[in-house]
């Protein structure tokens, strides 16, 4: 079973900007496949807006491309995502995923909340 953690978000006035972290527990991280970010507004379905697979290559949804930025650190287990220049449409609750072991199990966090105030 893996766990998994975040934090990092909050109140925020557009432009600023947030870091996100999730830390994996359960398993070792060389068995994670891909850790990314997602995130689900109100009454809309869940988008994926940042990934970075084992081999370090990392993808982004259009709308967050130049402003946000995954990366994962192996010796904490921990993957994170710098948000900048937010804006009121970032709001949302942003959720960690890990796609684990041979068959890419998909695993959740509870997620974090992302608020961004004009």
């Amino acid at each position: 079973q893996v766990q998994l953690v975040e934090s990092g978000g909050g109140l925020v006035q557009a432009g600023g900007s947030l870091r996100l972290s999730c830390v994996a527990s359960g398993t070792i991280f060389s068995s994670i496949n891909a850790m990314g970010w997602y995130r689900q507004f109100p009454g809309k379905q869940r988008e994926l807006v940042a990934t970075v697979i084992s081999g370090g290559i990392s993808n982004y949804a259009d709308s967050v491309k130049g402003r946000f930025t995954i990366s994962r650190d192996i010796a904490k287990n921990t993957v994170y995502l710098a948000m900048s220049s937010l804006q009121p449409e970032d709001t949302a609750m942003y959720y960690c995923n890990a796609k684990v072991g041979r068959t890419w199990s998909n695993y959740w966090g509870k997620g974090t909340l992302v608020t961004v105030s004009s």
